[in-house]
């Protein structure tokens, strides 16, 4: 599960926010527990901890069902999710004036994609899946999900630089997951992610989700396919790489000659020897929990 600091997450965290909640989402783990159980685990009734229950339903956080066998006649809590990601609000960069630019998730430029893959729209599939001819059919431009389990995918944006600035900070934000068919919160990828024909970092995102609906997920999509990815800001400045404020190479932006490329190029890549090699999915506007595209700012001080 994905949330943020808004009103929208606000009764996951009031959720977290009781000792006794905790303890019950520690004893049920990943067992399925009745609320008798429950109840005699933290020496409470059992209408109480039913309390508990429905708010934590109400969250996302817990699921229940009719129990069967020996326990017909009770109701059985299990957890819906297994981990939280909260984002925080984006640092401000005092002092720099910024490059800004929005790529849409159809508009890549060359690619190399294996089955599972393919492209949707908010609308619809473009062509049919695991066939990567569709990666060049004309509505692929309209595409707003991408997905494949190895290759790469690669964009050129315009590099807005002039000789009077200097670049100071490259920063690339995109909503990403792993690929599995149907799908898999926990399945590991390695993802490769290049500017300008240098390995910037490798990032490991954890998972294919589908635990939770996502917000902007047109509502034709199957629940049970890929909802929602992880939006990760990477961040090339003058000492090294970070993806949300953890160093993950040295690599500077000066490495990345910007003074002498007219275009920064960003391939996001499944390398064949990868340790995790999970696919990649990526999410655009209108689709997953972020109504974006690949977000592109690059951060600069004026020369004197």
């Amino acid at each position: 599960m994905e949330i943020d600091l808004d009103l929208h997450s606000l009764p996951i965290y009031e959720c977290l926010a009781s000792e006794t909640r905790l303890k019950m989402l520690k004893f049920i783990g990943n067992q399925k527990k009745s609320i008798g159980e429950i109840a005699e685990y933290l020496q409470m009734s059992n209408a109480m901890v039913t309390r508990h229950v429905q708010q934590m339903e109400d969250a996302g956080l817990l699921n229940s069902e009719r129990g069967v066998g020996i326990n017909r006649n009770k109701k059985m809590v299990f957890l819906k999710i297994d981990d939280i990601h909260i984002n925080f609000p984006e640092k401000v960069y005092q002092g720099y004036k910024v490059h800004h630019d929005e790529i849409h998730i159809g508009h890549f430029t060359d690619f190399k994609a294996a089955p599972t893959c393919g492209l949707a729209t908010t609308k619809a599939l473009v062509g049919k899946p695991d066939e990567p001819k569709y990666f060049m059919a004309a509505d692929r431009v309209n595409a707003s999900l991408l997905w494949f389990s190895e290759g790469f995918v690669e964009y050129k944006i315009p590099n807005m630089i002039t000789e009077d600035e200097e670049p100071n900070m490259l920063e690339i934000s995109f909503e990403i997951a792993s690929e599995f068919p149907l799908s898999n919160n926990v399945w590991p990828s390695d993802i490769s992610i290049y500017v300008n024909d240098v390995l910037v970092a490798v990032y490991t995102v954890p998972g294919n989700f589908s635990d939770t609906r996502g917000r902007y997920t047109p509502k034709w999509w199957n629940e049970n396919f890929s909802q929602y990815g992880l939006l990760k800001h990477l961040r090339v400045n003058k000492l090294d790489t970070g993806i949300d404020g953890e160093a993950y190479s040295p690599v500077t932006i000066d490495d990345l000659d910007l003074k002498n490329n007219p275009f920064i190029t960003l391939r996001l890549a499944v390398e064949p020897d990868a340790v995790n090699k999970g696919g990649l999915t990526l999410f655009g506007q209108g689709f997953g929990n972020h109504n974006q595209g690949i977000l592109v700012n690059t951060y600069y001080l004026e020369r004197e």
